[in-house]
């Protein structure tokens, strides 16, 4: 690195064409040539992943090991979506998200953390997905936003009714209004695209002391990326519940796969529903 320090102009070719000092190529190369080694080890333990099970972990991680703790008196169990449109056979959305639910048991789980959170008195929020009337006069929207539009994805009557909202896709699950109507769960106003930026969540979790966030829910690749990245930037500490959530499954890509790889690179713990619970402390 001398050699680097000590150069304060670029070497010249033969052709008189500037070149990087000879330390800083060497130490450039040094970095390329571990880089392809990274990479190419990565690639194989890819390969050995996709013979079986895609979304299972390395088996030698080149990331730290998570050193997250909770502690319950400032810890939040936030679910995203978890609404008819993402999770049961009759949402608009079952076609491209079902198999991906099916596969990680997210109903099952996502009824085991509110049932262990709500034992262990932990604050419980939900973020939930709706549209309203006026919404559909966007000028400009992405791909998946026009989709959702075009389906009549999480669509309500309007902002001040409730008429049609019982049973319909932007409701949510049967499994879960016992633990979100209990009259203690925050039910936060909407997100409208995929982060919490447009809603209040924010600032219920600070209302109540909240700086550790288990994060579960819908989708994987969307609606939970974004409140992870979102709540990282906010110096929240998140763990995912990686078997709590799922996503679509489209030619364009598989929705899970994307996320699970940037939970890994992110998050400040990817768990399953099994060491969730036994995190927060009980049985469920």
């Amino acid at each position: 690195m001398c050699d680097v320090h000590n150069h304060n102009h670029s070497d010249r070719a033969a052709d008189g064409s500037e070149q990087q000092p000879a330390g800083r190529r060497n130490f450039l190369k040094a970095g390329a040539a571990a880089g392809v080694a990274a990479g190419a080890a990565a690639l194989g333990s890819s390969s050995a992943r996709a013979a079986g099970n895609p979304y299972a972990d390395p088996e030698k991680a080149a990331l730290p090991p998570s050193d997250m703790v909770l502690d319950l008196k400032r810890t939040a169990l936030v679910v995203t979506d978890p609404q008819i449109d993402f999770l049961s056979p009759t949402g608009v959305t079952w076609g491209v998200v079902g198999k991906s639910v099916e596969e990680q048991g997210t109903v099952a789980n996502l009824g085991r953390l509110f049932r262990a959170a709500k034992a262990a008195g932990i604050v419980v929020a939900i973020s939930p997905h709706y549209y309203y009337p006026t919404d559909r006069g966007w000028m400009f929207e992405g791909g998946l936003e026009k989709l959702m539009h075009k389906i009549g994805m999480f669509d309500r009557k309007g902002t001040h009714t409730m008429e049609g909202f019982d049973g319909s896709g932007a409701d949510f699950m049967p499994e879960f209004k016992e633990f979100i109507f209990d009259g203690k769960t925050i039910v936060a106003s909407p997100h409208k695209v995929y982060g919490p930026q447009a809603n209040d969540l924010g600032l219920q979790l600070r209302k109540n002391h909240v700086d550790q966030v288990i994060l579960a829910g819908m989708s994987a690749n969307l609606c939970v990326e974004s409140h992870l990245r979102d709540m990282l930037e906010q110096g929240l500490e998140v763990a995912v519940v990686r078997d709590a959530t799922a996503a679509a499954m489209l030619p364009e890509g598989d929705g899970y796969l994307a996320a699970i790889t940037n939970f890994r690179y992110i998050a400040n713990a990817l768990w399953t529903t099994e060491e969730a619970v036994k995190r927060i402390g009980g049985k469920a």
